[in-house]
């Protein structure tokens, strides 16, 4: 069956009677005048493919990402070796303009056909009403298998709560603390695109959003190593150092977090940090009133991808009668928004005022009766003065409050080394297993 083919671009009458005169494997069922017309065609479900003879230097990752959403693989014409280079970066199949139709018709066909290999491996994915992008446009037809760059190696730790005020913010930079107090390269991302605070608990004078100039580069296929560290922010502990994308500062920017380009800032990420950790928000609907509208930007979208994309998941919520509930609403939520999700459980807050005596005892055995089956994994005490301390302070807990019980919990979470040090030389099993993880 002949591969259905819109073109753009003024250099393309050569390339479409080229393609024509084959009567074979491609036929080209639209002319464009312009991207924007291209778009529309691909959008109404004319095409499989599209062809870029000329202004490729229009497409971004947020336009493949769309493209890719009606099944539409993306080949582009370009003799700029850079240019190839930002291209494949962002999930698009280039080739020299000179290239000749027979070679050009194969190249299309395989670019079909392993976008749809690519789409069907990953079907049992939920679909959130945007485009599978990130690595898994790049491993699909846009980039040959010898051009591929290699994943990073680096751990994604995300962390999410529901609505209220659980405690999300404070446990992701402390854990991001901890682990660089640990000798770990960290990368602190704050994706919360409601109320992005990251900057604001480290005390840092930032109106940039490093966040979204690092997603703005990355659709425009020029985020790298280098490019990524210039915009994250350093922050230098007695001990040690990590870095910080810091959030968008108006809730109002949330369009410039697309998943598409947050997929590619955290896959970088984890190119130059041993662990990336992910500030969330907390919302998980998916926009279903948008579901139709494929062009449209989501506004849960940063949150919904960080959690795929996670290596590991704290699910967080208030130790009281209010912070439970939400938790127990939020995580059937999160399983039905990112199936085969297993969070690790935290309560924080945790306080013999709000649940009475042997508040832990009292917690997990409520837990276990109307909780869901995945078990509480840690208790983080209230302690609201050392809180207090380090936000005054513009720090962390391991600085503001280094014997504080709250601050212990988190580092015995992510199993600190120092922290480890100090209570036992002997780790038991469950430690054990969490530092393989």
């Amino acid at each position: 069956m002949s591969i259905p083919v819109v073109t753009v671009g003024e250099a393309q009458d050569d390339l479409v009677g080229g393609l024509e005169r084959l009567h074979g494997p491609v036929t080209v069922v639209r002319r464009c005048a312009e991207l924007a017309e291209l778009l529309a065609a691909c959008q109404s479900g004319l095409a499989r493919a599209a062809v870029i003879a000329e202004g490729s230097e229009e497409l971004t990752a947020s336009l493949v990402d769309r493209l890719g959403a009606v099944g539409v693989a993306i080949i582009a014409l370009t003799d700029n070796a850079g240019e190839s280079s930002r291209l494949q970066s962002i999930g698009v199949s280039a080739v020299i303009s000179s290239v000749e139709s027979a070679a050009l018709a194969e190249r299309i066909s395989e670019a079909v056909e392993q976008f749809s290999g690519h789409r069907s491996a990953t079907s049992g994915l939920r679909d959130h009403g945007f485009a599978e992008t990130g690595a898994a446009l790049r491993s699909g037809p846009a980039q040959p298998v010898e051009a591929r760059e290699p994943a990073g190696t680096g751990t994604v730790i995300a962390v999410w709560g529901p609505a209220g005020s659980p405690g999300r913010t404070l446990m992701a930079v402390n854990i991001a603390g901890e682990l660089a107090n640990d000798g770990k390269s960290v990368l602190l991302v704050d994706a919360d695109s409601y109320g992005a605070s990251v900057g604001a608990v480290l005390g840092l004078l930032d109106e940039a959003a490093g966040l979204a100039q690092a997603c703005r580069l990355a659709d425009q296929g020029l985020l790298d190593s280098e490019s990524l560290l210039r915009v994250a922010v350093p922050v230098t502990l007695k001990s040690g150092t990590f870095r910080v994308l810091t959030g968008i500062t108006r809730a109002d920017r949330w369009t410039e977090l697309r998943a598409s380009a947050l997929a590619l800032v955290l896959e970088r990420a984890k190119e130059v940090a041993e662990v990336v950790v992910v500030d969330t928000g907390f919302c998980l609907e998916a926009d279903e009133e948008l579901s139709f509208d494929t062009m449209a930007p989501r506004r849960n979208a940063a949150t919904l991808r960080s959690l795929e994309l996670a290596d590991k998941v704290f699910a967080v919520g208030s130790a009281d009668s209010i912070g439970v509930p939400r938790l127990v609403r939020g995580l059937a939520e999160l399983y039905a928004a990112v199936p085969g999700l297993e969070p690790e459980i935290v309560l924080n807050k945790v306080r013999a005022s709000a649940v009475g005596r042997s508040p832990e005892r009292q917690l997990r055995e409520a837990w276990e009766r109307f909780g869901p089956a995945t078990a509480i994994t840690a208790f983080l005490p209230a302690d609201p003065e050392a809180a207090d301390a380090a936000l005054l302070s513009g720090s962390l807990l391991l600085e503001a409050a280094p014997d504080s019980r709250l601050r212990a919990g988190i580092a015995d979470l992510v199993c600190a080394h120092g922290q480890r040090n100090r209570r036992s030389s002997v780790l038991t099993p469950t430690a054990k297993r969490r530092i393989r993880g």
